[in-house]
């Protein structure tokens, strides 16, 4: 109680330390008085009165700094007094001031923004109720797959993910999503706006409570609305119902038409839910049981052998991820070996060999990880490059000024300041202006983090936001304490290592050790220069690489759209006429000179595969894994429209009709595969599954290849069919009633490829208005330029590029300024031996050599260094670079030829401020 008590009294200083001031003043003033009244009653002057009285006292400002240092909390205070002298020394010099902060804010900014990223995408978890909880069944990304044995399980049907949901007890819960999202067109009853195309994704009935999630609004969805006896429902998500429908309350318990389906909405998610990935997020969630009526060309649920959802389960209290995996596994073989999968009979003996693996899921489908984990990699170490470039410079700035203050700390040390109080104010100073950096690095963080938002997801949206988050601030504020103590340690060790003694010889030159510590980090700082001009210059190079290939078709005056018929209610027997209506609506607006439909378009990171067996070659059985080949669906028209030539046959076209032969065109790839220096026209090929109609597709023509995947990838083998033809097969030793769907799925044909003879002013309005009078529910959903879509091809390594390049200026400025400032500090520490020197007869051209041949040795020497590290650096790269060698010597040579030349112009400066130096006023420098 008593230390309690002693405590609140130390406050009560502190707080009332002004008015203690006073009263202390006032008390020490009247033990004075009385001491020179005692002195004058015995007979003293008043001055040698006032003088004994000092001295009784012990002098009179002693003896207050002695009661001072025994009240309140001496430590804080003189703490606070350091800081404020730091402020007050910082904004007495705002050039130094503004140079340091500039320079943190773009070192502690870039590597922030970088961390806000590299957070949002590999470290942080869904915002879920306990997501430590939360397993995914798998540990691979897959879209789709249709009766093929995956080995490696991580995709399931609906009709497994039931099986598993009822004999795994190791789950409080087991949830069941769609592997990816669709669009669909939405409209609202007795509403005259057209239908709007928006992205859902169905999910099981348990979905929101695996999650731990409940409504903003409404309710969420539950069990029960799986059953297919239930009315159709769906649950929209906060951003669509703010963004859409401007946070309209009629929403909730409000009629929808989905892709031309009755739906009810009974709740909205909350404002942080965006769903199981951090991309394509989702505008309404509807219940898996209700795809078949979203999608009745190609449902899914019924269909055993139609692999499409991801699984993921909230394990019960105590329970081991492993033995439940392994338990898995074991239900996964007994499943495949049951009749309702229908499992064929050459992959029965694989069965044993099946496996099935848990992973963490409580960050979701961390497909956007994979994507990215590389390039976040890469950029992670080249922006702490730079905030070490940051660092360095502002310590730079920092050894020199420490440097010049070198007299002034002597005499402070000679007039008794302790050591540990210079110490403690160098270290201060230095963590005020990297507390400075880092609030103006965070500003500089939000804006970087939006620049690369949008070069990474320029037509994608992403649950990332450039806003204040803890993880940020803690990071930016951990960032500019480090280097706050870093930076500080030179002017700490100065201040350490000053005798008083130097304060009575005057001296306040730089010594040699410091002059080497400035040399050092100059070298420091062209060395990393360099590794950050090599890696930007490889990486832009690499870049011009991949844009500057022949992608197998033309990209001017070329655009695509998509759309849905079924979002409309098309059935499957409209569509051939539908695409008739189209193309003539679209081709009768001014200047489009042709049309053309398929399933997909190059560069749209879609793929239809199918295993295909060629007649007359090996039985299927021994090459099957070999024969995988990629397929598209196309109409008349589509290798001109995209400028694709035919090399060999002819194209397709009006007379593949569905009575005629069904034909087909193969790309080079196809045709080197399998055909190797054969012609393959007349020849034949047809489905592996479908081994009796071996022959169904004759090979009327070959085409240039194509990319339509990844355009670093190597052109794959593609066969194109004509959306006029079907194929129907008749083999009772198979249930055709899937590949029925399939065919019809195929024929859904949502790319339509446009071109111009020029550039149409309002093509995409006149577009719009042309399906619109065709039909109000048939939505566009995106439409774009050819060239636009091989961009967005490019979008992280044009953020990469792009960053890097920065990054790499950023570090070439950094480099520049720390050299600039040495060699000016330098000049003028040897103001006095360049005038004894040109007093002498020295030349000023001799001077001018003297001052740039210094810049030049230390960037030298930081050159040599660097390379040899951004050789290691460049080769971590491999991956990342096309067309590249990661030794690549122009890259390196050009590197060194920049870095010099900048150098060279920031040591002129100083340089040319030497030549010009008076003999006679140098001699009166000292």
């Amino acid at each position: 109680m008593r230390s309690l008590r002693a405590w609140f009294a130390r406050l009560g200083e502190v707080v009332l330390k002004q008015r203690r001031d006073v009263e202390l003043s006032a008390e020490m003033e009247s033990h004075l008085q009385m001491h020179i009244e005692d002195s004058i009653r015995a007979g003293v002057e008043p001055e040698e009165a006032r003088r004994r009285a000092a001295i009784a006292l012990g002098g009179v400002e002693q003896a207050k700094e002695n009661y001072r240092d025994r009240r309140g909390f001496p430590g804080l205070e003189a703490v606070i007094q350091d800081v404020r002298f730091g402020l007050r020394t910082l904004r007495k010099n705002p050039g130094f001031t503004a140079v340091a902060v500039l320079t943190l804010s773009l070192g502690i900014g870039a590597t922030t923004a970088i961390f806000t990223l590299v957070h949002a995408v590999l470290l942080s978890s869904l915002p879920v109720a306990n997501p430590n909880e939360l397993y995914r069944v798998g540990d691979v990304e897959q879209c789709c797959n249709t009766g093929e044995i995956q080995g490696n399980w991580s995709i399931f049907s609906y009709e497994q993910y039931k099986y598993f949901r009822d004999r795994t007890p190791g789950f409080v819960e087991l949830a069941a999503f769609q592997a990816g999202t669709e669009m669909v067109g939405v409209s609202r009853p007795n509403s005259s706006q057209p239908a709007q195309s928006m992205r859902i994704e169905f999910v099981s009935g348990n979905y929101f409570a695996t999650f731990g999630i409940r409504a903003y609004a409404g309710r969420v969805l539950v069990p029960d609305d799986e059953r297919k006896d239930q009315p159709p429902v769906a649950v929209i998500s906060y951003r669509a119902w703010e963004e859409t429908f401007g946070a309209d309350p009629s929403v909730i318990g409000g009629d929808f038409t989905i892709n031309n389906q009755p739906f009810t909405v009974i709740g909205i998610a909350p404002p942080s839910f965006f769903g199981d990935r951090l991309t394509n997020l989702v505008a309404f969630w509807i219940p898996i049981s209700d795809q078949p009526l979203v999608n009745p060309t190609y449902p899914k649920t019924e269909a055993p052998q139609q692999y499409w959802l991801d699984l993921i389960g909230r394990i019960a209290l105590g329970a081991d991820p492993q033995q439940i995996g392994t338990q898995m596994q074991v239900e996964l073989q007994q499943w495949l070996l049951s009749p309702i999968a229908q499992l064929q009979t050459a992959d029965r003996a694989s069965v044993p060999k099946q496996t099935l693996r848990l992973s963490p899921g409580g960050a979701g489908i961390r497909m956007l990880r994979d994507q990215y984990i590389l390039g976040l990699h890469l950029l992670i170490w080249i922006s702490t490059l730079v905030l070490a470039m940051a660092c360095i410079n502002v310590a730079n700035l920092m050894l020199v000024r420490a440097t010049a203050r070198k007299s002034q700390t002597s005499i402070q040390a000679a007039l008794g300041a302790p050591l540990s109080r210079q110490i403690r104010q160098a270290l201060i100073e230095s963590m005020i202006l990297a507390l400075i950096g880092g609030l103006a690095g965070i500003a500089v963080a939000f804006a970087a983090t939006r620049l690369i938002l949008r070069l990474a997801f320029q037509n994608t949206s992403v649950a990332i936001h450039a806003s204040p988050s803890l993880p940020v601030l803690a990071f930016a504020f951990g960032v500019s304490l480090l280097t706050g103590i870093l930076f500080g340690v030179a002017p700490a060790w100065i201040a350490a290592n000053t005798a008083p003694i130097e304060a009575l010889r005057g001296l306040g030159r730089a010594s040699g050790r410091a002059g080497w510590a400035q040399k050092s980090l100059i070298v420091g700082q062209a060395g990393l220069s360099v590794v950050l001009l090599a890696s930007a210059w490889m990486l832009m190079q690499s870049l011009r690489n991949m844009r500057g290939q022949h992608f197998g078709f033309e990209t001017s005056n070329r655009y695509i759209l998509h759309v849905d018929p079924q979002m409309a209610g098309y059935k499957p027997a409209q569509m051939q006429s539908l695409y008739r209506e189209l193309h003539d609506s679209l081709a009768a607006i001014p200047g489009v000179s042709r049309v053309s439909f398929s399933l997909y378009t190059p560069m749209e990171d879609d793929n239809w595969s199918e295993f295909v067996y060629i007649e007359g070659q090996d039985p299927p059985a021994l090459v099957r894994n070999q024969n995988e080949v990629s397929w598209l669906r196309v109409s008349p028209e589509y290798f001109e429209t995209l400028g694709i030539q035919i090399l060999q046959g002819r194209s397709l076209n009006d007379q593949d009709t569905p009575t005629s032969e069904p034909v087909a065109v193969v790309n080079q790839a196809f045709a080197k595969k399998f055909f190797n220096d054969e012609n393959p026209l007349g020849k034949h090929f047809g489905f592996y599954i479908y081994r009796k109609q071996v022959g169904t597709f004759e090979i009327v023509g070959v085409s240039e290849d194509t990319k339509y995947g990844e355009p670093t990838k190597s052109f794959v083998p593609m066969f194109f069919l004509p959306s006029t033809q079907d194929t129907r097969f008749f083999d009772s030793s198979f249930d055709m009633t899937q590949f029925g769907a399939f065919e019809d799925a195929s024929h859904n044909l949502n790319a339509v490829e446009l071109s111009t003879l020029g550039k149409v002013p309002g093509l995409e309005k006149e577009v719009r208005e042309a399906l619109a009078n065709l039909n109000p529910d048939l939505a566009v959903i995106d439409f774009r330029s050819f060239a636009q879509q091989v961009d967005n091809a490019f979008s992280q390594q044009t953020m990469i590029a792009t960053l890097t390049s920065l990054f790499g200026l950023v570090a070439l400025v950094l480099a520049s300024v720390g050299l600039y400032g040495v060699t000016a500090y330098s000049v003028e520490r040897r103001t006095n031996e360049i005038g004894i020197r040109m007093a002498l007869g020295a030349e000023r051209r001799k001077i001018l050599g003297l001052v740039l041949r210094e810049g030049g040795n230390l960037t030298l020497i930081g050159v040599v260094i660097g390379i040899v590290a951004a050789l290691g650096l460049t080769r971590l790269m491999g991956t990342l670079l096309y067309g590249v060698s990661p030794s690549d010597p122009v890259t390196f040579v050009g590197a060194a030829v920049l870095l010099m030349a900048v150098a060279l112009v920031a040591s002129y400066i100083p340089a040319r401020r030497a030549m010009h130096i008076d003999p006679a006023v140098a001699l009166r420098h000292e």
